[in-house]
């Protein structure tokens, strides 16, 4: 699969109220849907340059591009699966053939699949790891709400693979660089009842003027 060329950055005018409640039910829309239950097909060339434009958009404090994504194409998801399997075989010796295969089929789900990678040692080192996982969350959900726009199903999913040595060496990544998760993209196959968000209320609290803070706006 070859990468999207790099899209021209132009300036856009403030939302009127029509694009603000088309984006607030966007938003609302977007749900997890686990990669089981994702399927083909996943976006073409087009739609996945615009899931990666959409990450381009972030913020980003410095421009470091701390972030980087390797997509994982069908070809390669049985190395990957074979670091899956050897990752559980590394926490725990008796694990089963039935748990061993179970482990290398997570690397099948999904058509769309990448990993998201952090560099903590990129550019300006006084913008620390915190920022730059500020700005990598940012250039996911934006990925996410891209992806359900276009009508796919997405989630972000982890694992202690993530940290093993061999994932490490598949990607190639650098000491500096840490493996923070999936993202798989696809048709939905199923999905479970929305949950209920959380209202500001739960959230959100004011400092006042003489040091105190209260709950609410």
């Amino acid at each position: 699969m070859s990468l999207p060329a790099a899209s021209v950055q132009t300036p856009v005018e403030p939302c009127d109220g029509d694009t603000a409640s088309l984006t607030a039910a966007l938003m609302q829309s977007r749900q997890t849907i686990l990669p089981k239950r994702l399927m083909a097909p996943g976006p073409d060339a087009g739609q996945l340059a615009m899931i990666l434009n959409a990450a381009a958009t972030a913020p980003d404090h410095g421009q470091l591009l701390p972030w980087r994504f390797v997509i994982v194409p069908q070809a390669a998801r049985e190395c990957l699966a074979e670091v899956f399997s050897a990752a559980l075989m590394e926490r725990d010796a008796s694990a089963t053939p039935g748990q061993l295969a179970q482990a290398r089929e997570k690397a099948q789900r999904a058509p769309l699949l990448l990993l998201v990678v952090v560099d903590g040692g990129r550019g300006d080192p006084d913008i620390d790891l915190f920022e730059r996982m500020v700005s990598t969350g940012c250039a996911l959900q934006n990925m996410l709400l891209m992806a359900t726009a276009l009508g796919y199903g997405s989630a972000l999913t982890s694992g202690k693979a993530l940290k093993s040595g061999g994932l490490r060496a598949l990607f190639g990544l650098r000491p500096a660089e840490h493996a923070l998760c999936f993202v798989s993209v696809g048709t939905v196959q199923s999905r479970k009842i929305a949950r209920l968000r959380p209202l500001p209320a739960d959230f959100v609290s004011t400092l006042c003027s003489d040091g105190a803070v209260v709950a609410g706006v």
